[in-house]
């Protein structure tokens, strides 16, 4: 059995062993054994997670401590830390950054910080906490975290919305100058996003103010409204979405339409139906044969602008032409051949979009401006790789391979995605008159 002496702490290896234990739970004697095991399993994952948030804090101080006697300045110490404990748990670096900003908050939740080591509530209601005091000074944040944790069997027994509604009630009594001042930043992050849904659909969101979205929901909602009556048999959500896109896409009167690009890679095999495969499509991603190929008829029938462009000479093998480049930056037709190529960010679980064009191995050391040396990368995988102590380089392989190594000798291999343009196919650009 996986033991542990009771004044020792556990190792890598007796982590290890721990992790064996638990793979090796089987279905359980009885139902009631069945959900005490679930229980159990439960209260160790938030604990582990814990443990997990405990690391980080200690990890970004020793990082932060290195980095101030190598000479770094403040303003850039502690830069790539978020990239590294995202590397550890494998997930994005915007999920890295939340765990390293929820262990620094833990330091000054010291009630929650014991509920959640003891496995009485989850990572995300410690989120949800710590979201919901960020307004606060450090004394504020302490006294909310004594009224909202003090007593964990009740801290244990709140839902979600029930830990949100109270933490903005104590809040809002601490401190509502920092309450309404918050809620006035929080209108600077508004934005648009795109990701992919189900059954090749598409969910686009928007992060508005209140009025703004409240107005925008009513607007749809009464067009829906006046539809339905007169009679159209869409559902009322079919027509508020169709609504929406009516209204962006369609040219208003005395209104030039303007042309849209729309990036696709597309095996040829594909594109001219001699197989039943996948295409890809920038900001999307996968796409089935037959809608793409429906679409290129549809713009020609509708007597839309298209075209085809290869990018090199020999598609089965992806030999390159005119890739390279003496120049210090990526542009033209090799910017656009490593953002298909690559199609997010290159950085191991992160599925940003492109927003740099790295060289892997330094311009600085040598890299060269070439398809070989270069990697699409999200904003902050680029800055992050700049940090003290951080080295990537290509490594051959049959697909575009980047070897990164972090600063505690961790290495991390990044492959570009399958059926690449370099592999086989064909760059389709579609104008499509919006």
């Amino acid at each position: 059995m996986f033991e542990l002496g009771i004044d020792s702490a556990p190792t890598v290896d007796d982590i290890h062993r721990g992790t064996a234990v638990v793979s090796r739970i089987g279905e359980g004697r009885d139902d009631v054994e069945r959900i005490d095991l679930m229980r159990a399993l439960e209260e160790l994952k938030c604990a582990a997670e814990a443990a997990q948030a405990m690391l980080t804090a200690a990890f970004d101080r020793s990082q932060r401590e290195r980095e101030a006697r190598a000479g770094v300045p403040v303003e850039r110490r502690g830069r790539a830390v978020a990239s590294q404990v995202a590397l550890a748990r494998r997930e994005s670096p915007h999920r890295g950054r939340q765990h390293l900003g929820l262990a620094l908050v833990l330091e000054e939740l010291p009630c929650t910080r014991d509920a959640f080591r003891a496995g009485r509530i989850t990572e995300w209601r410690v989120m949800l906490l710590a979201r919901e005091t960020a307004c606060l000074s450090k004394a504020d944040r302490g006294e909310v975290d004594r009224r909202m944790a003090g007593d964990a069997d009740v801290l244990e027994a709140m839902g979600d919305g029930e830990l949100v509604s109270r933490a903005r009630e104590a809040v809002y009594e601490l401190d509502p100058v920092s309450f309404v001042e918050r809620r006035r930043r929080a209108e600077a992050d508004r934005h648009v996003g795109l990701r992919p849904a189900p059954d090749v659909m598409s969910q686009l969101s928007a992060l508005l103010p209140a009025k703004d979205g409240v107005a925008v929901w009513a607007v749809l909602g009464r067009e829906a409204d006046q539809r339905r009556a007169a009679g159209d048999e869409r559902s009322r959500g079919q027509i508020m979405a169709d609504t929406l896109v009516r209204r962006m896409l369609d040219p208003r009167e005395g209104e030039r339409s303007l042309p849209l690009m729309i990036n696709v890679v597309v095996p040829d095999s594909v594109l001219l139906g001699d197989d039943h495969n996948f295409g890809w499509i920038e900001h999307y991603g996968p796409v089935p044969g037959d809608l793409l190929r429906e679409w290129i008829a549809t713009n020609a029938e509708d007597g839309v602008d298209q075209w085809v462009r290869r990018l090199y000479v020999a598609p089965a093998t992806g030999a390159l032409v005119a890739m390279d480049s003496s120049a210090r930056r990526f542009e033209g037709r090799l910017a656009d051949y490593l953002r298909l190529r690559d199609r997010g960010c290159r950085t191991r679980w992160c599925d940003s979009p492109v927003r740099h064009l790295d060289h892997a191995l330094d311009h600085a050391d040598g890299g060269l401006t070439s398809a070989a040396n270069g990697q699409g990368v999200c904003e902050h995988c680029n800055y992050a790789k700049q940090a003290l102590g951080w080295s990537a380089r290509p490594r051959p392989g049959p697909r575009h391979t980047v070897e990164t190594v972090t600063p505690t000798g961790h290495r991390y291999l990044s492959t570009a995605p399958p059926l690449t343009v370099a592999e086989r196919g064909l760059r389709v650009d579609f104008v499509m008159t919006a």
